[in-house]
């Protein structure tokens, strides 16, 4: 995302989409989204709000298709520079609300932000791996096909889900470790920032510095356990970008891929011209079709078993 003051609202953000590696050409002549192109439309509801933790940030928010199941899940992660005074969950319900009517469950998860007490390292990020682990004690109930998850996450959200996807990865001794974390079979990143050490160029270097903490003599590497460049998520993923994006323009996820491909991982990209950052997750245009196609496919991709 931009290079803002915690003060300032998304409403003003200039937004970023994704990047594939097979370059595709999609034509648009409308002009780029503003976030009140998006946020002024009525706003969908989920079907349920489920607290995953004690504080008021530590809840995510299922959208149930209709029909019995299973259904195939998406876990959906906001952007925002990782601040919650920047952004919260509701900013992806309409993008939410549309995966839902084509039948697809949406966990759309909400965290504590770099700006709040707790979030940082390692909160921030133990409560997206707790928001997405949570799927596993809620799936019976809902009839969700916990075999079959893909990781949608926007601008600071594509980090996320690509680290998220990188778990069984980590270090044995981060406190971010976990014994059995939640498999994520495949990732759509729109307009992400999936590597540190250049997301300090849309979201700044201070926001990057907060979410993962200072260097120490126990924690020289504070990128190690945090960036999924360092992580090198073995996953399907589709990389979707904006041409016109300012916050996360395409070379930075052309550099992550190409990155992600030296260590034997080829992970699809996409450049969307005359477009923005909105546009990824806004219903009715060409971009977002661009995202749900990707996320279609990498669920049909993947095993239908249910654990």
């Amino acid at each position: 995302m931009g290079r803002l003051s915690g003060a300032r609202s998304i409403r003003h953000m200039l937004v970023v989409p994704l990047v594939l590696a097979a370059a595709v050409t999609v034509s648009a002549a409308t002009p780029i989204m503003t976030w009140p192109d998006l946020l002024g439309r009525p706003l969908p509801r989920p079907s349920e709000r489920i607290a995953y933790g004690p504080d008021p940030l530590q809840v995510g928010e299922l959208w149930a298709p209709a029909g019995k199941g299973p259904h195939p899940v998406v876990v959906m992660i906001h952007g925002g520079c990782w601040r919650t005074n920047i952004a919260k969950l509701a900013i992806m319900n309409y993008a939410a609300a549309d995966l839902a009517r084509r039948g697809i469950a949406v966990w759309n998860i909400e965290y504590r932000g770099i700006d709040r007490p707790g979030g940082g390292y390692p909160g921030t990020f133990q409560d997206v791996a707790a928001a997405a682990d949570a799927l596993v004690g809620i799936a019976r109930a809902h009839k969700l096909e916990t075999g079959r998850i893909v990781a949608v996450g926007h601008s600071a959200g594509g980090h996320l889900a690509f680290w998220l996807a990188a778990r069984p990865s980590l270090p044995h001794d981060s406190p971010l470790w976990s014994a059995h974390p939640l498999p994520i079979a495949g990732v759509v990143s729109l307009g992400g920032v999936p590597d540190l050490t250049t997301a300090g160029q849309g979201c700044g270097d201070e926001s990057v510095s907060r979410l993962v903490g200072r260097p120490s003599a126990k924690r020289p590497d504070v990128l190690a356990d945090t960036s999924p460049a360092e992580l090198a998520p073995r996953v399907a993923a589709v990389v979707i970008s904006g041409e016109e994006d300012g916050v996360a323009p395409p070379q930075m996820a052309r550099a992550f891929v190409a990155k992600m491909a030296a260590r034997g991982m080829r992970f699809d990209e996409v450049v969307l011209p005359a477009t923005g950052h909105v546009e990824l997750i806004a219903p009715g245009t060409r971009a977002w079709d661009s995202a749900v196609g990707a996320t279609e496919r990498l669920l049909r991709e993947q095993p239908r078993e249910r654990r």
